[in-house]
């Protein structure tokens, strides 16, 4: 698994479909996953910290989580099938068992950014869909990164990634 990083949501036009992008933290690969517009509107609020009056879903979900005294440790997006992505959220109980939980990506990647948990993604995953764009800035620019992804968008749509 290669560990990964939430660059930003945004709408990808023609189709007004919002998209995350994660980027492989120690490589140059980008993951696009087209996502509805509840989970992009919690992943935006999660990066900005915005702490909504009432729990939204996701906020609601690691509540739960910690009550229950368990830990969310990890997000493995695993692969796509169709189109569609599939991820696992990793959840360590009080006793130290690991729990793995089927999740869709979009809500997985709200958990983890509440959770502060790692996001991992299959290598084959990022193998077989992964976008590579060279970095041309200084290391961490993300203003940079940003722009690329943009530039991404104008010339892809969710059909590219349909098997």
């Amino acid at each position: 698994m290669i560990s990964m990083e939430v660059i930003g949501v945004r709408v990808e036009m023609p189709s007004n479909q919002p998209i995350v992008l994660l980027k492989e933290i120690d490589g140059s690969r980008f993951l696009p996953i087209w996502v509805g517009a509840v989970e992009a509107t919690a992943i935006a609020f999660a990066q900005q910290g915005v702490q909504p009056p009432r729990p939204l879903t996701h906020d609601l979900t690691q509540n739960i989580v910690e009550q229950l005294d368990a830990t969310l440790t990890a997000v493995h997006v695993t692969h796509i099938d169709e189109g569609v992505f599939y991820a696992n959220l990793i959840v360590r109980d009080s006793s130290e068992t690991t729990h793995t939980i089927s999740a869709r990506p979009s809500d997985a990647i709200a958990l983890a950014l509440r959770a502060s948990a790692n996001i991992l993604a299959s290598s084959e995953l990022l193998d077989e869909i992964g976008i590579e764009i060279p970095s041309e800035g200084a290391p961490g620019d993300e203003n940079q990164e940003v722009e690329r992804f943009r530039e991404f968008l104008d010339q892809i749509n969710p059909e590219d990634f349909a098997g």
